[in-house]
């Protein structure tokens, strides 16, 4: 009995590194750094297009997560890469997964995610 509590703590313990450690090839920016550089990037919401159109960074593209592994291909390797979702979380998963398939080191996501946005934002009418 004892031995399941020390594999469930682990599991836990796992689970939460993965979800909140950022590897180095990961830049976590605030806004006010976000916005200096994302035009001269790929601007990428993650987010589901539900998420997406109910409001958005100007200019971002929409590859959700859940597509990403399909649509891989469509993130480029000539230029940096800034990614949002709604909290940071699959923002950080995307990172993760452009990296291992594209070599991608020029990877930035934002901080806090489109919940901490307060720039300008388009909604689809």
């Amino acid at each position: 009995m004892e031995y399941l509590w020390l594999i469930l703590l682990g599991l836990v313990a796992y689970t939460l590194y993965k979800r909140f450690y950022n590897p180095k090839y990961l830049k976590t920016l605030t806004q006010e750094d976000f916005i200096k550089g994302y035009r001269k990037a790929q601007l990428i919401d993650v987010r589901e297009p539900r998420e997406f159109d109910g409001g958005h960074i100007l200019g971002a593209r929409n590859i959700p997560m859940s597509q990403l592994r399909q649509r891989i291909n469509e993130v480029r390797n000539d230029q940096p890469v800034y990614l949002y979702c709604q909290s940071g979380a699959r923002s950080r998963q995307a990172a993760q997964m452009i990296k291992k398939k594209r070599g991608t080191d020029d990877i930035s996501h934002l901080k806090g995610g489109f919940k901490k946005w307060s720039g300008k934002i388009k909604k689809k009418s």
